[in-house]
């Protein structure tokens, strides 16, 4: 009652109209990264998403406010969650969320996820053709990372059940096939962004020029396959995949999607058609979605819509438009009856709201880390340490992209900070520098953004998965942790060559020999089934 006393009086509206004008006193230093340390470190020790969040986002409200009790509140909710869940583009992706969840629900109502794993299985016969699968899947939807990770989780998890492939694994290869394809692919949401930031120069050739110097990415990509074709697993994920061999797809008892895979009897007259058709109409739509926004019916050309589309109306108009295809579809194919169909949607925003909570509170969490003027700092500790460090300064930008987008858990954001320096240093000066320093700010985001438990894509792959999302967190960042270190040294070696023919097969050699490293540190998991059966 106090609360709601403070939020309903006039104080609340002048504080908000003084935070406005005002900045807080600790604007643009070191504590403008403390919140979402504090959230993450939290996340990690206790395994417990929320209310780490929330904390996260309560000292950000108590560092802008100065302390203040009265400021601290309106600060988190007119600042923060109401701010968050008054954004255009935000409600956008929540709508895709809930009609994605909705549309999952249906298919599996209708039989189809029962059908496609019944196919899938008589033709993928290993764990190993399982996640190969996955991989392929998950490079062919580079349009979004979105939109991959909730369509590749929920076709490929009846068939990486089947074959024992842990749910943290799966995680991993869908958020491994989400960002890394989606920045080196031309005709994407992610070009868009990038274009978009790099003023003055023609955005979509220099994303392009830049694809070979992507060594996060692309390293990434090589690591993934290389650990699925060698059977071996190191860390947390070991542990995971091995419960998985026994029978446990989750090892801890986080399930918080354990409700959706509650399907009661399958449906006899479902096909392999119910998954594919519904896909296909969703891929379709969210394409011409995505080019409707950009102007291409308005005469513009197909990669420049593609180039100046928006994701989140794109998305939202392309499922929405699949939705209603689907249902028209599996009435017409009198599997489901209308009520069916709109049962599954209330159904299917349940199954979402793990992802959805989440994705406020981080979104909130990013608003706290802006308003305490994260960008500012992290701009003038770049523009000072520019001087005479030109060669190792894309290893050094790459490490500095990886700490904003970790700390920020947004790639777009970072891109958005970074880019714009780098073009101001390098610009007239050194372009193919300036070209490996852009990649860098690209690679350093999405590596970031991989490892970061507040990073939309890493929830949205949790999500896709049905995986706790802890869990996925804390399985997945030794990989990527592995993947930053080759990359950070195959910048080191970018910056004095200045050729990617040189830079890429050194960190891919590295990485290979690191793979081969681990394959004989640890033996594969049928091996080690073997040996603790005969002990």
């Amino acid at each position: 009652m106090i609360l709601l006393g403070i939020l309903a009086s006039p104080l609340s509206v002048f504080a908000a109209e003084a935070e406005e004008t005002a900045q807080p006193a600790l604007y643009a230093t070191f504590w403008a990264l403390i919140p979402p340390v504090v959230a993450i470190a939290l996340a990690l020790i206790t395994k417990e998403v929320y209310s780490s969040l929330f904390l996260g986002i309560l000292v950000g409200g108590l560092l802008y406010s100065g302390f203040s009790f009265e400021g601290t509140v309106t600060h988190i909710f007119q600042g923060g969650i109401i701010s968050v869940l008054s954004d255009s583009y935000n409600v956008g992706i929540l709508i895709f969320l809930v009609i994605l969840g909705a549309m999952v629900c249906m298919m599996n109502k209708a039989g189809g996820s029962a059908a496609f794993g019944r196919w899938a299985s008589k033709r993928i016969k290993t764990r190993v053709g399982a996640e190969l699968a996955t991989i392929v899947l998950g490079v062919l939807i580079f349009i979004d990372d979105y939109f991959n990770c909730l369509t590749v989780g929920s076709v490929m998890r009846p068939v990486t059940d089947k074959h024992h492939v842990s749910r943290a694994k799966l995680a991993y290869l869908i958020d491994a096939t989400a960002a890394p394809v989606c920045i080196i692919a031309p005709i994407s949401s992610w070009a868009a962004a990038v274009s978009g930031f790099v003023e003055g120069e023609d955005g979509l050739s220099i994303f392009v020029r830049a694809i070979p110097y992507n060594f996060y990415a692309l390293i990434t990509i090589v690591m993934m396959v290389g650990m699925v074709l060698i059977k071996t697993e190191f860390g947390s994920m070991r542990v995971h995949e091995v419960n998985a061999l026994k029978g446990d797809l989750y090892t801890t008892e986080g399930r918080p999607y354990a409700d959706a895979e509650k399907e009661g009897r399958v449906n006899p007259r479902g096909r392999v058609i119910d998954l594919v058709i519904p896909i296909v109409c969703l891929v379709v739509c969210c394409v011409i979605g995505m080019i409707y926004t950009g102007g291409f019916f308005s005469g513009t050309d197909f990669v420049t819509s593609f180039s100046q589309s928006d994701a989140s109306v794109g998305l939202t108009l392309g499922s929405s438009f699949a939705l209603v295809l689907t249902v028209a579809f599996y009435m017409v194919r009198k599997v489901l009856s209308f009520k069916d169909c709109m049962d599954s949607i209330p159904e299917g925003f349940k199954a979402m709201v793990p992802a959805i909570l989440i994705l406020v509170f981080a979104w909130s969490l990013k608003s706290m880390t802006d308003s305490l003027g994260a960008a500012a700092f992290v701009e003038n500790a770049m523009r000072s340490a520019a001087g005479g460090l030109m060669n190792i300064l894309p290893a050094i930008i790459f490490l500095v992209g990886c700490g904003l987008a970790f700390a920020t858990g947004t790639s777009w954001g970072t891109f958005g900070i970074l880019i714009p320096i780098v073009v101001a240093v390098f610009e007239g000066s050194d372009p193919e520098l300036m070209i490996i320093s852009i990649s860098a700010c690209m690679a350093g985001a999405v590596c970031g953004d991989h490892c970061s438990p507040i990073s939309d894509t890493t929830i949205m792959a949790s999500a896709g998965a049905q995986c706790d999302h802890v869990n996925h967190v804390s399985t997945q960042l030794p990989y990527a942790m592995l993947a930053a270190a080759v990359s950070f040294v195959t910048y080191l070696v970018a910056g004095f060559v200045k050729t990617a023919w040189i830079a890429l097969p050194v960190g891919i050699v590295l990485m290979v020999a690191t793979l081969m490293v681990i394959r004989h540190m640890h033996p594969t998991l049928e091996e080690h089934l073997e040996n603790e059966t005969q002990k």
